[in-house]
């Protein structure tokens, strides 16, 4: 179950790791699948585990790089997925990360 942005201990952060739900549209044989994630319009391509099935709800993780409470947008670098922008309310899980620092 998804968490509402208001439940959460605190909104995310840039570097926190997010956590989405999403839909697998189609498995292509070379074991990736064209997924689909609640208020991102694109199917993206990911890695997904043997066995995995069209319809098939798999959780895709990523660090947050952009929060932006005043439209309630947050931009997630998904592990060899690119990024992808989606509404505060498609987390599914959000966890703080350990670094330090980060520098620009």
């Amino acid at each position: 179950p998804a968490q509402s942005v208001e439940t959460m201990a605190r909104s995310p952060r840039v570097g926190d790791e997010i956590t989405l739900t999403a839909t697998i549209l189609k498995v292509m044989e070379d074991g990736v699948s064209s997924v689909s994630i609640p208020t991102y319009n694109f199917p993206l391509a990911i890695d997904t585990p043997k066995k995995a099935r069209a319809g098939e709800k798999v959780p895709i993780s990523g660090f947050a790089t952009r929060v932006d409470s005043t439209d309630g947008k947050i931009t997630v670098r998904i592990d060899g997925g690119g990024l992808v922008t989606v509404d505060l309310d498609s987390i599914a899980d959000c966890s703080p990360t350990s670094r330090v620092a980060v520098r620009g």
